[in-house]
């Protein structure tokens, strides 16, 4: 077994609690901290659309959300043949609390890419901008 199937088997495991009943797309993540927890979350649907809350966000709030803010890498899984790579938001996001961690993509059978977050978000947004006086 790999280094990455606990990750890719957590992101998996959360794919099936998705609400997805709109798209039919369902997607899991899985967010390791550094003190080796896993973090899980799916997507979840309502019929506004503009709700919609994806897998990604879900597990870094979850994580936030109980003090946890070091990050390792993420993985998320969908039912595709394709890579699946976070959207906008949650790029930034994850830019903003995990850092320049690994995004692992994966299907129900194997990891499908790999990218480094800054390579999904090369000119980011964040606090440094803010301080920044021209």
């Amino acid at each position: 077994m790999s280094e990455m199937e606990p990750l890719l088997q957590a992101a998996r495991q959360a794919r099936r609690h998705a609400r997805c009943a709109y798209s039919g797309f369902a997607v899991g993540a899985a967010l390791e901290s550094a003190d080796g927890r896993l973090w899980t979350g799916c997507n979840v649907e309502n019929a506004t659309y503009g709700l919609t809350v994806c897998a990604e966000r879900v597990a870094l709030w979850k994580a936030l959300s109980e003090g946890v803010d070091q990050f390792l890498r993420i993985a998320v899984v969908a039912d595709t043949a394709s890579p699946t790579p976070p959207c906008g938001p949650c790029r930034q996001l994850l830019w903003e609390f995990a850092g320049n961690i690994p995004v692992f993509l994966g299907n129900l059978s194997s990891i499908t890419r790999q990218w480094s977050l800054i390579e999904l978000l090369p000119s980011p947004f964040d606090d440094r901008l803010l301080r920044e006086k021209s």
